[in-house]
């Protein structure tokens, strides 16, 4: 999708829609916003006359078209509610396009102009920015897989949004700019936790992340399993053991570390991402019912090659390092087995109570590799790890935990201010002591109780005291519902939040 921001009167902009968004309206006392008379001439009054009516009252999500004679270039015109001015935040305004630009394919539309709305509550860049990830953001659609439908559209190829002053218009291109690589990024995520598990086994997922380490101009580096064996990394090689599908260790790098011994220089901060490519369960098989979903259990790998491209492209003053750890975990004379006891590279000896709960056990080399081969300020994973945070918080936000309050707490401002909520859960004592083992160091399950705490806990076993926070995307990294900038299957959850906490870091 090409996003342009331009100045230009609304009336003379051709295209198949032209989106007018409008904030709610009172009941009583509406009346029709100034900078709208001049289209609402040229539709003969028809703004106004429908607003009279209350078809229409700018409530977050109402959308109406108006069909024009002669007197606008557009073809029709979609009035797109923002909701209360008083409310109005970067979200509202993804919605507000992510809605018209999805009016705009329904009508096989190619081609949106958006008047940007006018707001003392964000400054045009922010706004720009918001508008762009939302309309581009709900231009993806996952059709690799399907053969082209004659009656299908093309999709919107070209998204306009329309300034009213030149100045603003030169500052929101800064906003567009960025917000165009955030969304591209996260629906690169998308695209990569969509693909089946036939498609991205953990060799063509490490491809996948080469290619795009070679378009962006990050350092790549992939672990086969010979390398693996090597460093003794028993966890993930314990995973991938049962599948024909080897394993691989990915190592995504932007910029430089500080030299050794150096009190400055630039900070840095690992991305950790479980990419179980397929997820069966192994010998502790999963139930058929939605089994299928088990390809996107690389949703937290996918996330960090998306928000490692986004690093790039932005230039991000920081040494930023992205690590997969790929598996896919399948029953097989091969598999690892419930009561095997398996040796992690960090030498913790871990006793396999459940097969099924592998993420962690594929995590537990993946976060000592980072810690001692980086040596970082901080690290944060990302895993769909456990249905027992679906269950706490179901799908309106991820579980974080964590060993350090102040990199917790500025996570969960990065979800807030992404729209990607995440909120902070207890890592107690008790729940480092309920995977304490009798036969090796520690157990990967601990039970019913606080799964998703006693997940977190083992994973923190990994970090040594780095400062560590830890994404649980079990209910988030993929959705049956859809949005106005949201269709169902992956949702690329963690690219936004990562990028806002990254972009954020040298303000702390």
């Amino acid at each position: 999708m090409k996003v342009r921001v331009t100045t230009g009167d609304p009336t003379r902009v051709a295209g198949d829609v032209l989106a007018l968004p409008l904030f709610e309206l009172d009941r009583d006392k509406w009346r029709l916003p100034s900078r709208l008379g001049r289209i609402d001439a040229a539709l003969g009054g028809r703004l106004a006359a429908v607003l009279g009516t209350g078809d229409f009252r700018g409530r977050a999500g109402d959308t109406l078209t108006v069909y024009p004679d002669d007197g606008l270039a557009a073809r029709r015109v979609v009035l797109v509610g923002l909701g209360r001015e008083a409310q109005l935040d970067a979200d509202a305004l993804r919605r507000a396009a992510g809605a018209a630009v999805r009016a705009t394919a329904t009508r096989r539309g190619e081609e949106l102009a958006f008047l940007a709305p006018t707001t003392r509550r964000l400054r045009p860049p922010a706004v720009a920015r918001a508008l762009t990830e939302g309309a581009v953001l709900a231009g993806y659609r996952f059709e690799g897989w399907q053969e082209a439908k004659p009656d299908a559209g093309p999709g919107v190829r070209q998204v306009t949004f329309l300034y009213e002053r030149a100045p603003d218009a030169r500052s929101a291109r800064r906003g567009a700019d960025e917000g165009t690589i955030l969304a591209e990024s996260q629906n690169l995520a998308r695209e990569l936790s969509n693909q089946p598990g036939n498609a991205l086994p953990p060799a063509e997922l490490a491809k996948r992340a080469q290619r795009t380490a070679k378009e962006v101009g990050l350092r790549c580096r992939v672990l086969g399993p010979a390398e693996l064996k090597r460093r003794n990394m028993g966890g993930i090689l314990a995973v991938g053991g049962g599948s024909a599908n080897a394993p691989r260790l990915v190592v995504l790098e932007h910029g430089k570390r500080r030299a050794a011994g150096a009190s400055r220089g630039r900070p840095t901060i690992c991305l950790v991402g479980k990419g179980v490519t397929f997820d069966s369960g192994g010998i502790s098989i999963k139930p058929a019912a939605g089994m299928g979903d088990m390809k996107h259990d690389m949703s937290g790998a996918a996330a960090v090659v998306g928000a490692m491209r986004a690093v790039a492209l932005l230039k991000l003053p920081l040494h930023v390092v992205g690590i997969l750890g790929a598996a896919e975990n399948m029953p097989s004379g091969t598999a690892y087995r419930p009561g095997d006891l398996v040796r992690t590279m960090a030498g913790k000896s871990v006793e396999i109570v459940n097969t099924d709960a592998e993420g962690r056990v594929v995590l537990a080399d993946a976060l000592h590799f980072a810690n001692t081969e980086f040596e970082p300020d901080a690290i944060v994973d990302l895993a769909t790890l456990t249905g027992a945070c679906v269950i706490a918080l179901g799908s309106w936000c991820s579980g974080l935990f964590g060993n350090d309050d102040a990199l917790v707490e500025r996570v969960r401002r990065a979800g807030e201010a992404s729209a990607e909520r995440a909120w902070p859960m207890p890592l107690w004592d008790g729940h480092k002591q309920a995977i304490r083992s009798r036969a090796g160091d520690l157990k990967n399950a601990g039970g019913r109780e606080a799964g998703a705490g006693t997940a977190a806990a083992f994973l923190s076993h990994f970090v040594g005291d780095t400062p560590w926070a830890h994404l649980d995307i079990a209910g988030t990294g993929w959705t049956e519902k859809t949005g106005p900038y949201q269709p169902a299957g992956a949702t690329g959850v963690g690219v936004r939040l990562l990028l806002e906490l990254l972009q954020s870091w040298k303000k702390a």
